[in-house]
């Protein structure tokens, strides 16, 4: 049940500008954090006037759950891209997607991190709708994880000694937490550190 209250009544939006408030506030907050960006900060980016980002969001924190959801969409989008290709074995999908994600963290200079796991430290507490979607994505991204760890160990890649579903929550919580010590040390070292415990222990291939 969708718990957001819905916004005022009043001739229809363009769908641009809906989309323009909501990318604008993916980089404000994720730069800033949300207790560190305003409203006016989102709008001013935007190039957009106050009074029309409550014709789309009663409210800050109904903004916020929708930059949730078109964040978790747009990293699904990637995991997809990686995991779902049937022409590469499913455990070097996985290794693959990570060294990406490695990769594009230390272009950006270990800034920013992962936004949803960012309002999970921030605002989560806080509140229940920001609380619900962070759940939800989260869920959905292991859900992806999960399928292909799975196919790994059908195909004899990954050991079943723990199911596809414990393993996937595994990885997403310690990659999470890899992130957050990234950005502390402003250094790849959780990243990687990350990547030999999982690739070679945690899916390590089973002994013929």
């Amino acid at each position: 049940m969708d718990s957001r209250t819905p916004a005022k009544r009043g001739p229809k939006p363009k769908l641009d500008t809906r989309e323009k408030l909501i990318q604008s506030g993916i980089l404000a907050i994720h730069t800033s954090g949300y207790g560190g960006t305003s409203i006016q900060s989102i709008v001013e980016m935007a190039d957009i006037p106050k009074g029309s980002f409550y014709n789309f969001f009663p409210s800050k924190e109904a903004f916020a759950a929708e930059v949730i959801d078109a964040y978790s969409n747009r990293g699904q989008e990637r995991l997809r891209s990686f995991l779902l290709n049937q022409d590469v074995a499913p455990r070097v999908r996985l290794e693959a997607y990570f060294d990406d994600r490695i990769e594009a963290f230390r272009a950006a200079q270990y800034v920013r991190g992962c936004l949803m796991g960012n309002f999970s430290a921030e605002a989560a507490d806080q509140s229940a709708m920001i609380r619900e979607g962070l759940t939800k994505h989260f869920g959905a991204w292991c859900d992806l994880l999960e399928a292909c760890i799975a196919e790994a160990q059908q195909k004899g890649e990954i050991g079943n000694q723990f199911t596809a579903s414990l393993l996937a929550k595994f990885v997403m919580n310690s990659w999470e937490g890899a992130l957050l010590r990234m950005r502390a040390e402003k250094s790849d070292t959780p990243l990687l550190d990350f990547k030999e415990i999982v690739f070679k222990k945690l899916f390590e291939r089973p002994i013929s």
